[in-house]
């Protein structure tokens, strides 16, 4: 006889679901990358991009995934390939482009959670006040070169600190998970991110007190650093980079393309709004983007270093500015060890979120697929996940994150935004996409989305996919700029990420032949 298939989880309400999608969107690029491609790219000029990608790209593509996500858990799938499968049954190899929909997330997971980790010990040495007691770059640093496991100097002799702080950054993560939506990821969100908030506008508020802390450079003070930041530079507006760089961010900042919005939403009921809640959760990260993300680095930066140091600054990557810019800015602010805390605790708050939701598609199609209790299948996750992780933890100097960036992180974001667009506008149907968009709904969409999610939204994914493919994708793929020691690493990650993508794809074809089995039966 066989085993009744146990009832598919939901979250227990739609506040939870909400928080839970904000949480996965809100990140560490909220708060590190999206003032560098501010300040890198026309300041309050880059807004114009930004808000019409937001307007046609990434709405847009929250509506499309909310309701796959929801359409697809009627079926009881959870995952893309599932999700895709139940849009033209008839199909059988549509199902094997969701397969990005789980190889994504997971890629970044790998890398992710070793650098969520760093936020956690620096969390601990901030309470412990040994970065207040860094008063220059060169000591930042060292200190964080130290800790990676990139040098043996005066603060750390190997990376087995780091390496603890990776375990427990890992298990809660596992710990999250093991109680599933509504028991663990729902409650993680409902806690994580109100504090995470409170810690942003307490951190804003601080800067925008600071006035001009320097009598004699009274010029650096926080309305011109708030002007460095925001005056427009309309000139940068003509330049095609910029716009990619607004469309990319909008990509990375709402978690769209992942693959992690589906899986989320597949545990909605039929009835559950898709429209309202998924522009209440848009409106929370955008909120932790643009107003607090915007009010802290940048202009403390120019406050404490001024206009010529704050250029170089804003020029950094999103690592030095969140692990050496920022403890060096706060060390300058009294109570400094406080507020490096709450500095480095929102960043691991935005960071566990958002890691959780890179699991779930994973096991949601361990357990949706093959019948697998959610224990064990979180066991077979956390086994597989941890042994990939080492790689990105002790090769991070030979390019191997990047690389995993690259492909999980970048790659896949702008392919896998496009199939499932072009799916469910032109392969479900506009009308019937639209009516699914509406189904218990409770705002209207303005009738103008039937035209962008069909037209402009397809349109400017390609756009997008082909000029990044040309400016990035092509020369990282032929490895130039990549030196010659590191290039061995390249090679066998790359030939790790085919042979797990071959993987998934075995299994979701094992999984469908499964499936038809039962059916027959």
């Amino acid at each position: 006889m066989r085993r009744l298939k146990p009832k598919r989880e939901s979250w227990g309400s739609r506040l939870g679901i909400i928080m839970a999608v904000a949480g996965s969107a809100v990140g560490l690029g909220n708060f590190l990358r999206f003032p560098v491609q501010a300040a890198g790219n026309g300041g309050g000029a880059f807004m114009i991009p930004y808000f019409v990608a937001l307007l046609v790209l990434g709405i847009p593509l929250v509506w499309i995934e909310w309701a796959l996500g929801r359409y697809g858990g009627g079926f009881e799938h959870g995952t893309a390939p599932g999700i895709f499968h139940s849009l033209l049954q008839k199909n059988r190899f549509v199902k094997y482009f969701g397969v990005i929909g789980i190889f994504g997330p997971f890629v970044i997971f790998i890398y992710y959670t070793f650098i969520e980790s760093w936020t956690l010990g620096y969390s601990f040495y901030s309470l412990k006040g040994v970065l207040a007691q860094l008063h220059d770059q060169s000591s930042i640093q060292a200190f964080l070169k130290g800790y990676q496991g990139l040098e043996q100097n005066s603060f750390f002799s190997n990376i087995g600190p780091a390496y603890l702080f990776f375990i427990a950054t890992f298990f809660l993560n596992i710990f999250v998970i093991y109680y599933g939506i509504r028991g663990g990821i729902e409650v993680l969100c409902k806690i994580a991110l109100p504090v995470l908030f409170l810690f942003g506008i307490i951190l804003a508020v601080r800067v925008l007190t600071l006035g001009a802390p320097d009598p004699a450079r009274p010029d650096w003070n926080l309305v011109n650093g708030l002007g460095f930041l925001w005056n427009p530079d309309f000139s940068a507006l003509k330049s095609a980079k910029v716009w990619l760089a607004a469309a990319g961010q909008i990509f990375f900042t709402l978690s769209v393309g992942i693959g992690v919005i589906l899986t989320y939403a597949s545990y909605l009921s039929r009835g559950d709004d898709v429209a309202l809640s998924g522009l209440t959760a848009v409106s929370m990260n955008e909120f932790a983007e643009v107003i607090l993300g915007g009010c802290i680095i940048i202009p403390a930066a120019f406050v404490f270093f001024g206009p010529v140091d704050v250029q170089a600054i804003a020029k950094q990557g999103a690592f030095d500015l969140g692990f050496v810019t920022m403890p060096l800015i706060l060390g300058k602010i009294p109570l400094a060890a406080v507020l490096s805390f709450l500095w480095f605790a929102l960043l691991f708050m935005a960071g566990v979120t958002s890691s959780v939701s890179l699991a779930q598609p994973a096991v949601a199609f361990l357990e949706d697929e093959f019948d697998i209790s959610r224990k064990k299948a979180v066991g077979i996750f956390a086994v597989v996940s941890f042994v990939l992780c080492q790689p990105a933890i002790f090769f991070l100097s030979r390019g191997v994150v990047n690389e995993l960036d690259f492909w999980g992180g970048t790659f896949c974001l702008v392919l896998f935004g496009t199939v499932e667009t072009i799916l469910f506008a032109w392969v479900f149907g506009m009308d019937r996409a639209w009516e699914e968009i509406h189904h218990g709904a409770d705002i209207a969409v303005p009738r103008v989305y039937k035209f962008i999610i069909r037209y402009v939204t397809p349109v400017f994914l390609l756009v997008i996919l082909g000029f990044w493919f040309y400016q990035e994708g092509l020369p990282t793929i032929l490895l130039r700029g990549v030196a010659e020691a590191d290039k061995p690493f390249i090679f066998w990650t790359r030939l790790g990420l085919v042979g797990f993508f071959v993987i998934l794809s075995i299994l979701v074809k094992l999984a469908w032949r499964r499936r038809q089995n039962n059916l027959e039966v």
